[in-house]
């Protein structure tokens, strides 16, 4: 099979350089050569990014996946030859440190195929403009393409640097423009844990974030004594395939917020996309979500930050908020707010997140009584709610 010629890289003129100095190795697979040139273009005025190869095919990727070394692979789903899903266990096989972006147009089938494609390694996805108008109007398609591959970058070669021999790819060579001093990493300090059982847990993900929620969400089935509210930065459809997704991963009732829609124990309700989703007291019923479209917060909409507001207004110290793998910081003035009030946070650790953003953020603050991997979390939050500590 004859490979298509690897794009070249002009010389860097914009972007910032990354605090590390490090740069990060980037193939575009998707059939339309339109399609991949507009990436190749946004990625490439980066100084800190190189598109080492554009590929039109599933099959031309694994194959190229021999020839470099690569940290991040923007993967299109749907291609003739080999779509995005069947190549992705070929590739992460033949390079496992490799971060994986889906990309895909916002329709429901994408947007199922893409959560099937998170389940099986990939680290996140990014939804494709519908038109090549699109792709070079709006500022916040290039921001969260460029914002993603950098983050997936490095973690790759953290990967990368830890294991990556043995493999049938070439070995992974670290690349850099100008050796940077490292600060040396602070150990988080913990809180002590306050008694008492929760009112609710509060979620928060990003990238990496669906498959840590399957893996902590499945221990939560059965009779759960309190209700579930996530945010998952996600776009529209695909909030509304991730909760049925978790209803039949996790074995729990899952749903998307509704904008009155009262909120029961034992129930997962996942805020949809482009909505901030909250909480509200209605008079003599209970509580209730209120889903707003104010302004992004964090860049986000849906946004951790004002869900977690909502239920400290009126649960207080009876907040239980756990922050999952992702990018940013979002989800930090929200246990800020949790902690204040007398209420746990629970981050995941550094070594089983995709991207320890927000996680590390709250981490770092000392706003976490526990640091743990995603693996331990449902566990403990089970323990924690049926009080069988």
């Amino acid at each position: 099979m004859s490979l298509p010629p690897v794009s070249s890289r002009p010389a860097a003129t914009a972007g910032p350089v990354s605090k590390t100095g490090e740069i990060t190795r980037v193939m575009v697979v998707d059939d339309s050569a339109v399609i991949r040139g507009l990436i190749t273009r946004v990625l490439d005025a980066e100084a800190d990014i190189e598109v080492v190869a554009s590929v039109s095919d599933g099959r031309f990727a694994v194959a190229s996946i021999d020839r470099h070394s690569v940290d991040v692979i923007v993967l299109d789903i749907e291609m003739p030859q080999m779509d995005g899903l069947t190549a992705l266990p070929l590739l992460l096989e033949k390079a496992p440190w490799v971060k994986i972006v889906m990309a895909s147009t916002l329709t429901l089938k994408n947007a199922d195929v893409t959560l099937r494609a998170l389940s099986a390694g990939a680290a996140d996805y990014i939804p494709k403009p519908t038109s090549t108008r699109d792709m070079l109007g709006p500022v916040t398609f290039n921001r969260e393409l460029v914002d993603k591959v950098r983050h997936l970058g490095k973690a790759a070669r953290q990967a990368g640097s830890r294991a990556n021999q043995g493999t049938s790819a070439q070995p992974y060579v670290k690349r850099v423009l100008t050796p940077v001093a490292r600060a040396v990493p602070v150990k988080p300090v913990l809180r002590n844990f306050v008694p008492g059982m929760p009112k609710v847990i509060a979620i928060g993900s990003s990238t990496g974030g669906p498959q840590a929620l399957f893996e902590v969400l499945k221990n939560l089935s059965g009779p759960l004594p309190v209700p579930v509210l996530l945010t998952q930065h996600m776009p529209p459809t695909f909030t509304t395939i991730l909760a049925d997704h978790i209803s039949r991963a996790c074995n729990v009732q899952a749903c998307e917020g509704q904008d009155g829609m009262m909120i029961e124990r034992g129930r997962v309700y996942v805020a949809p996309g482009n909505y901030h989703m909250t909480a509200v007291e209605k008079s003599g019923s209970g509580l209730m979500i209120r889903l707003n479209q104010d302004a992004p917060e964090n860049y986000c909409r849906p946004s951790v930050d004002p869900m977690m507001r909502s239920l400290v207004a009126i649960y207080g110290a009876s907040v239980l908020a756990v922050i999952l793998t992702g990018m940013g910081q979002d989800g930090l003035e929200g246990c800020r707010a949790v902690v204040k009030a007398g209420g746990n946070v629970i981050g995941q650790d550094e070594a089983t997140s995709v991207v320890w953003g927000m996680p590390g953020a709250v981490a770092t603050a000392g706003l976490c009584s526990a640091i743990l991997p995603v693996v331990e979390i449902g566990p403990r939050l089970r323990q924690i709610a049926f009080r069988t500590t």
